[in-house]
């Protein structure tokens, strides 16, 4: 399923920077990064769970947001993109 995940975390002071950029790095792990603190994966129910957890144990729940949107497996309908981005197929190979 394409899962939508999006945060704002307060970044005010240092330890905000280090768990903006730990939330990012893992996210960057399972999926791409379409705009600056929005990523889409590909995951399955058990990836999902997972990613959930290590975010929400990275953030602080007083200070940072974190959203995630599920958008199932026929997400192609739900999305359109507008603008300079190149559009990617999250089901297509990236290389590095």
């Amino acid at each position: 399923m394409l899962v939508l995940i999006t945060y704002d975390v307060n970044t005010e002071d240092a330890a905000g920077r280090r768990r903006l950029r730990q939330i990012a790095k893992q996210c960057v792990n399972y999926g791409q990064r379409v705009q600056c603190s929005v990523f889409e994966c590909l995951l399955n129910a058990a990836q999902c769970r997972s990613l959930q957890e290590r975010l929400c144990d990275i953030m602080d729940k007083n200070k940072d947001s974190l959203r995630f949107y599920y958008l199932g497996n026929k997400y192609q309908s739900k999305i359109e993109h507008f603008g300079c981005k190149n559009a990617y197929l999250p089901e297509d190979n990236i290389i590095l």
